[in-house]
């Protein structure tokens, strides 16, 4: 028998045991759910089936509209989702390439979904249509009104004319050839060969691209009439013409080459790869490549010919910046001008430009006086233009996408990127490769390091603008972060200023004052379910 006389002895090792366990548990384990935004259907959201087709076909009319008109992936993507949550739908999902558009609606787990896709058939850069989309889609998410109402409104602004006549954009692209070939230090003699050469060689372009011409061919022409125009120019001088010896062929077609790079989307490329759109990034990147690809076939092409008929062709490919200080500003704000005003940039958004393009030029020499290298210097201009074209863009009502764009344009690598292409062809059997494809990869990374100082710029500015507006910036899309139990817990009830795109910003802003919520409302990246992030309201 066991004895009862005897004191019962504490286990305090083997109730402490469990105690640690659970202090543990407390320690390392999260107490409630995970709070990543992550789409949650809960209920029908109660919108009819002919209301959901009518909104959802304003949202990508509206979506494709931005898209053709030159705006990131960041912003037609908001632009769909912010119009179908002004109009009630809440699970909306969106799909972004570079040529299309698809927006599938998820009317619940016992409905069919409604699922929609438009193709984007054309693209140009048009700000001033542009600016007044975004205005519309502004004033519809702070009031909306009919959906047929709204369409008349939409339909209103896309059919309105463009604020300049043809012909004042076909001289705005001769000024800025003409802007380059003063940069470079061009007479006058040079500078009105450059403004007629590239007047006539955007006139060519035009006729082609309306004929139905693809972009790759009509750069190739682009790129050969003033190659051949400073062929001439050398033939005319052998010959003993006195007025063609005052001309330098190379300012001719250097200055050519800068106003076929002016319509690159170079920047747009660079601020969806930003914003983890990668396949609409990809697009626009290869794109630049393909047509970069087409100013150097037309280039060879007709230097090739003229060599081969022996013709008298003595291009350098040494050419040197104008030593003033003072004319490469004014230069530089007059392509900046040009290129805006082609891009049908409003009054406004054309005087910011010229501000901009001065100031990026005055950092780029201030950068290149401390002695850092070119890519260095002209990513540190760019970004400290877009950081200032973002925050006075926003505060004058311009569309800072055409501030930034205009004001890159003279930093543009037009003179490099001759430079390599005129070696190669001129010396292909000796040391013009070897001089040539560097010069050419030294171009390349000129061009990226304005996309990503610009876009960096950019989105430092909108950092700036969300803490003075005490709202939090929501990660790029497709981007991975670590969880912080206390920085969900404080995105659960603080407002987010959406992606770094200018309109996004505005979209956010107008649903952080209004109603905001909007569960499982989520936008894909690219076609790939796997690049699938959230952007519903974290209160949801």
């Amino acid at each position: 028998m066991a004895r009862t006389d005897r004191p019962t002895r504490p286990t305090t090792a083997r109730r402490a045991l469990p105690s640690l366990r659970a202090s543990t548990r407390r320690a390392m384990r999260p107490s409630g759910p995970p709070t990543d935004e992550i789409p949650i259907w809960t209920s029908p959201d109660g919108v009819d089936r002919e209301t959901s087709l009518a909104v959802i076909d304003l949202a990508l009319r509206a979506g494709v509209a931005m898209l053709s008109t030159g705006a990131a992936a960041a912003d037609v993507t908001a632009t769909v989702l912010m119009l179908t949550r002004a109009y009630g739908l809440s699970a909306v999902h969106v799909d972004v390439t570079y040529t299309s558009i698809s927006v599938s609606y998820h009317r619940g787990p016992y409905a069919d979904p409604i699922t929609v896709l438009r193709i984007v058939r054309f693209r140009v850069q048009d700000y001033t249509r542009l600016e007044r989309l975004r205005d519309l889609i502004v004033g519809l998410v702070q009031d909306p009104v009919t959906v047929d109402e709204a369409r008349v409104r939409f339909d209103a602004v896309i059919t309105a004319p463009h604020p300049y006549r043809r012909w004042v954009v076909t001289v705005a692209g001769g000024v800025l050839a003409a802007g380059a070939a003063g940069l470079l230090g061009a007479g006058w003699l040079i500078i009105l060969t450059s403004f007629v050469t590239a007047t006539i060689a955007g006139r060519a372009i035009t006729w082609l691209t309306g004929a139905g011409v693809s972009a790759f061919f009509a750069q190739c022409v682009g790129a050969a009439i003033p190659t051949a125009v400073a062929t001439l120019v050398v033939v005319a001088g052998s010959l003993g013409l006195d007025l063609a010896q005052q001309v330098s062929p190379s300012l001719v077609v250097a200055s050519g080459i800068v106003l076929l790079l002016s319509g690159l989307s170079i920047v747009g490329a660079a601020e969806d790869a930003l914003e983890g759109y990668y396949v609409t990034a990809g697009a626009r990147a290869f794109e630049v490549v393909v047509l970069s690809l087409g100013i150097a076939v037309g280039i060879s092409v007709v230097l090739a010919v003229g060599k081969r008929l022996d013709y008298p062709i003595a291009i350098t490919s040494q050419t040197q910046l104008i030593g003033n200080l003072t004319i490469q500003v004014l230069c530089a704000a007059i392509i900046s001008v040009s290129f805006a005003v082609s891009s049908f940039a409003t009054g406004r958004a054309v005087v910011v430009a010229a501000l901009a393009g001065a100031l990026g030029w005055l950092a780029l020499a201030g950068a290149e006086a401390l002695d850092f290298g070119a890519v260095a210097a002209s990513a540190i201009a760019a970004l400290l233009t877009g950081f200032a074209a973002r925050l006075v863009s926003r505060r004058l009502g311009v569309s800072a996408l055409a501030v930034t764009t205009a004001a890159i344009v003279p930093l543009l690598p037009g003179r490099m990127a001759y430079e390599g292409i005129s070696a190669i062809v001129t010396d292909p059997d000796g040391n013009g490769l070897a001089t040539g494809i560097p010069t050419l990869l030294q171009a390349f990374g000129l061009g990226l390091g304005l996309a990503a100082g610009v876009s960096l710029g950019t989105y430092f500015a909108g950092l700036l603008e969300a803490k003075k507006q005490g709202v939090r910036p929501r990660p790029a899309a497709g981007a991975t972060l670590p969880s912080d139990p206390d920085r969900d817990a404080a995105a659960s009830t603080a407002p987010v200023l959406s992606d770094t795109g200018e309109l996004s910003a505005v979209l956010d802003e107008a649903a952080a004052s209004g109603d905001a919520s909007a569960p499982g409302v989520s936008a894909t990246m690219g076609g790939s379910a796997a690049s699938s992030a959230s952007v519903s309201d974290p209160t949801a």
